[in-house]
């Protein structure tokens, strides 16, 4: 389907039925609902034209106040604002609903990217063979996250998917009924959820999701092309963080994974014990029926007798399913054997773990132990730090005492070996694949690896056969650099490198996109991930090493986020690329893979995109030695510029001055805190990179996105190297994909709605510093796309965010409306009240704003 012909399905099963049933929530019997519905449609026409008069914020809300309403006092103000931003919260929700609902008739889901096209390509170019050989060594690997970044509620969630249900079925009393349960259900959650709650949250998407759109996609590739993947062949993994993740979080305790760890099994149990009851229904012939009875009575037994130990195996479910699959095929001429093949192909993906859980703790956390260790025992001698690198390394391979956790007073340092042990427990019920990865985030040394070595055997584990996979996280920017250093000293470590044979001399390394942003920019971070995974698949090649890389992404481009399988299509054969591993946080979880058919799609495109580069590009290298010195010319121009942003004496500041940064613990959307440390003053190392770019998402100064690719650009021109940068732009998918994604970013910008600031005493310079490059930045990107308009090549894109961004104009000015009167009532005693219903108001309007820009956090 054209790009044309996309747009023209969009506008119709998404635009003009957004007019229609927008209509439909002024006549729902709600108190003031009709009037509220008519004042925020002349709200969001006085907002225009005021914004086109180069008015503020507070004077357009004014201004409407005097001029469409006879309000005259503050607290009446404040309830018709609240009263908008739940009208427009809902409004937003609407349009979700709309493109869900639209997906499949504006996607084409046998089209481009799709494992449809990619069987077809391979057969028209005579490359099955080589096809299937690929295929058969490549994993893909969606690991859902707790991050902080989805603002609907679960049961908003729920409203969502059956109102895109009944569009779909056009069944307009059904669209009303929810759009009335959607006026009367809150937004707002009172209480942070707990680790446990959230991973509840996204069990939900395990079981009606994934589930199912993976067994398609599977079911799919074995009935077009029976013998493309080898049994047992696992194409597609499922990983999972909440209840694993203690980075920050110190909620998340033994107990909690152990927990989260069995709802996960109890729920894939569940799920195959739903599916054996329908095959019931269906394979009623003598034999099977009483196979499948047994079967059922298994699953039954082990999820709902009180008192049962579990003690049912995936290969069990396995074997009488085979029996009965042999049975269809030799005794009842194949009738309904697909429907056991399904059913199959899911266990042999899920088995009883449903999705693997990671653990994660910082390495700052480990060295705290280590330290109480050193000083409370004879594990290690008490001059550890004082002795070389390598002694050290060797110290910690060897440990041979195990440890009475007792010894630890601290919580989190306790909890963090404790959930070492437990590791075992976890693996003897869900199968190793049940949890099997400890994640080290700041991970600066080899000694920071062996540091969580150290940590298993001191808890019991046995050095030969540690079936656990030791993950570090490089983040920032001199991280990645230092990465391949200290991989090349783990790798020349006798004890690691037999720990990574036992592991199929399989090397798992994370990189993490959000905060290599936030320490480099957009252009650095992106360039100095991707030199990183070049370097680091050199020296993990050199010593035998399959290294696997993955990937810390959010979801909007600052975030590694924007359109993800164009990026792992770039990747150059000099780059590993066995598996695709990747974080689905939050947000993201819902807009990309919200429905079965959202996430068949685009992992779909994920499976077409691992697969294409190296079996149908004919290029061994995604750069030349030309190509290469000029990224990275232009990827340092970009630093310098960001540097020389991030180091302005008032850029946290303004941050805070401007957006609701401060107000995001209130949001109560996740349980971890937003920032680490304890200290009460805000520095940027301390802030998480969630909050730090949902707040300039909130502002429409997407700075993470865009900041110094206009300077770059504008400097590889006044070199007179413009037309190596267009022949870059031509040839390479990579920088294409860094600039398509920075065009997103810049869409989703509104600098009239902070223009107030442009003469401001203390502000004004670091505002026109973003202005001024983002229209550098946008004057060059045009220049170099030989469009007129951002995003001209995906105008379905395009009109979504235009439409989007249009719907949620009042809200952004509402929020700065809100964080003025916060200013003015900065230090007022007797202003103490309204200044906190300004911050509510303020936070609340980041909801709506959030899920419209749809992965903006």
């Amino acid at each position: 389907m054209s790009g044309s012909a996309n747009l023209s399905v969009f506008q119709s099963q998404v635009a003009i039925k957004f007019q229609l049933y927008n209509s439909l929530f002024t006549s729902l019997p709600f108190h003031k609902i009709e009037k509220t519905g008519i004042l925020v449609s002349m709200l969001l026409l006085h907002c225009e034209e005021g914004y086109k008069k180069k008015q503020a914020p507070a004077e357009i809300i004014e201004h409407f106040f005097q001029t469409q309403t006879e309000i005259l006092t503050e607290q009446e103000k404040i309830d018709l604002l609240f009263r908008f931003v739940q009208y427009v919260e809902r409004q937003v929700v609407l349009f979700d609903a709309l493109e869900d609902a639209a997906f499949r008739e504006v996607n084409d889901m046998q089209g481009k990217g799709t494992v449809k096209q990619l069987l077809i390509e391979a057969e028209q170019k005579q490359l099955l063979e080589v096809l299937k050989k690929r295929m058969n060594d490549f994993h893909i690997q969606l690991v859902l996250t707790a991050h902080p970044t989805q603002f609907y509620r679960g049961a908003v969630l729920g409203i969502i998917h059956d109102l895109s249900s009944a569009i779909n079925a056009n069944n307009e009393k059904q669209i009303y009924t929810y759009l009335q349960q959607l006026g009367r259900t809150p937004f707002f959650q009172q209480q942070k959820p707990t680790p446990y709650d959230e991973a509840v949250s996204l069990i939900w998407y395990l079981e009606n999701v994934f589930y199912h759109a993976a067994g398609k996609i599977i079911s799919y590739m074995k009935e077009n092309m029976p013998d493309l993947l080898q049994p047992h062949h696992t194409i597609l993994r499922m990983g999972f963080w909440p209840g694993g993740d203690r980075d920050g979080n110190p909620f998340v305790t033994k107990d909690i994974s152990v927990k989260v760890a069995n709802s996960l099994r109890e729920s894939i149990v569940k799920s195959y014990y739903t599916e054996v009851r329908k095959l019931k229904r269906r394979l009623t012939f003598k034999g099977v029926d009483t196979a499948l009875s047994n079967l059922e009575k298994r699953l039954y037994d082990n999820l709902f007798v009180p008192g049962h130990a579990f003690d049912l195996t995936k290969a069990e479910i396995l074997d009488a399913l085979e029996k009965i699959k042999h049975q269809l095929i030799y005794e009842y001429n194949q009738l309904f054997v697909g429907l056991v093949e399904s059913l199959i192909n899911k266990v042999e993906l899920f088995g009883l773990h449903f999705a693997t859980l990671d653990i994660r703790q910082d390495s700052s956390i480990h060295g705290k132990i280590y330290e109480n260790i050193i000083a409370n025992s004879t594990i290690l001698p008490k001059n550890f730090n004082d002795v070389s690198e390598n002694e050290q390394l060797n110290l910690l391979a060897n440990i041979s005492n195990v440890i009475d956790t007792n010894l630890l007073t601290d919580a989190v340092q306790k909890d963090t070996l404790e959930i070492v042990g437990a590791i075992r427990q976890i693996q003897q019920l869900n199968g190793e694949a049940g949890c099997n990865r400890y994640i080290i985030s700041h991970c600066f040394s080899a000694v920071n690896v062996m540091e969580v070595f150290g940590m298993f055997l001191m808890m019991g584990w046995p050095k030969e056969k540690m079936s656990i996979d030791i993950v570090p996280l490089f983040e920032t920017i001199d991280d990645l650099q230092n990465a391949a250093h200290i991989m090349e000293t783990l790798y020349q470590h006798n004890v690691y490198r037999a720990h990574l044979k036992h592991r199929n001399n399989k090397q798992t390394i994370m990189l993490g996109f959000s905060d290599g942003t936030k320490d480099g920019g957009y252009l650095m971070a992106n360039w100095s991930i991707y030199k990183t995974k070049e370097a680091l698949t050199a020296i993990s090649q050199q010593y035998g090493i399959d290294v696997v890389f993955f990937d810390g992404r959010g979801g909007p481009p600052a975030r590694g986020g924007g359109k993800t399988h164009q990026f792992y299509a770039s990747m150059g054969k000099n780059i590993s690329n066995k598996e695709i591993q990747l974080t689905i946080q939050g947000q993201t979880v819902s807009s990309n893979f919200g429905t079965v058919d959202s996430a068949q799609y685009n992992v779909e495109q994920l499976i077409h995109a691992g697969m294409y580069n190296e079996i149908f590009s004919n290029n061994a290298i995604t750069f030349n030695e030309k190509e290469e010195v000029l990224m990275s010319e232009i990827a340092s121009t970009s630093y310098d510029a960001f540097l020389q942003l991030k180091n302005h004496p008032y850029f946290i500041d303004f941050l805070v001055h401007v957006s609701p940064l401060k107000l995001y613990s209130e949001t109560n959307i996740g349980s971890r805190p937003t920032k680490r440390g304890s200290s009460t003053k805000l520095t940027l190392n301390d802030l998480r990179a969630i909050p730090f770019v949902g707040s300039w998402s909130q502002i429409k100064i997407n700075v993470t996105g865009y900041f110094g690719v206009g300077t770059a650009l504008q400097t590889a021109e006044k070199q007179g190297k413009w037309n190596d940068i267009k022949a870059l732009y031509q040839h390479s998918l990579f920088f294409k994909t860094l600039i398509d994604n920075c065009e997103m970013a810049m869409q989703k910008c509104f600098f009239p709605l902070t223009a107030f600031l442009a003469h401001d005493e203390k502000y004004s310079d670091i505002w026109n510093m973003l202005f001024h490059e983002y229209e550098l930045t946008k004057k060059y990107v045009l220049l170099l796309n030989g469009k007129t308009t951002l995003m001209a090549d995906y105008p379905v894109d395009h009109l979504s965010i235009q439409m989007r961004e249009r719907i949620v104009l009042p809200l952004v000015t509402i929020q700065q409306y809100a964080i003025t009167k916060i200013r003015e009532f900065e230090n007022i005693p007797s202003k103490e009240t309204l200044k906190n219903t300004y911050e509510k108001l303020a936070m609340r309007c980041s909801f709506g704003i959030i899920n419209a820009g749809r992965n903006s956090a």
